[in-house]
């Protein structure tokens, strides 16, 4: 007898003005990776939109710049007006999680892993995503108490 039971994905989100990192959890909601970046261009809600749909996104959690004060960063406006866009464009739940430290601890990571410097100063988006699953990752552990497995 085939498993028909349909999962569902959480994607992570950290906006930035030229690169948008994107993360995603496993169809259990456990377990943060990254997964990639797209160009903060005209053709950014078109491909969250095919990656939303693909990966059956039915929760999107957008990292919000706080500073250390825990008061919403300069940067906090331009994230909500992405938000609100998305809420349009996409149709899907979106919550904000706090990102204040998570392109450190992505970086402090990679370092961890053996990611050589010029890798890690590379502008390809890799840090975007680790971002995002750091910060995505902070949002899954403070649901898990919640869910029973």
């Amino acid at each position: 007898m085939e498993n028909t039971k349909s999962y569902q994905r959480i994607l992570g989100i950290d906006y930035g003005s030229v690169r948008v990192g994107l993360s995603i959890s496993d169809p259990l909601g456990l377990i943060a990776q990254p997964f990639e970046a797209f160009r903060n261009d005209a053709s950014l809600f078109a491909n969250l939109g095919q990656v939303s749909a693909r990966e059956n996104v039915t929760l999107i959690v957008v990292g919000m710049p706080y500073n250390l004060k825990g008061q919403k960063a300069q940067k906090a406006e331009e994230v909500q007006k992405f938000i609100e866009c998305l809420k349009t464009e996409l149709g899907i739940e979106i919550l904000t999680w706090d990102e204040r430290f998570t392109t450190t601890i992505a970086n402090q990571t990679m370092l961890a892993m053996g990611t050589k410097k010029k890798e890690r100063q590379k502008k390809d988006g890799r840090i975007d995503s680790m971002a995002a699953a750091v910060m995505l990752q902070g949002y899954l552990d403070s649901t898990k108490h919640s869910r029973s497995l």
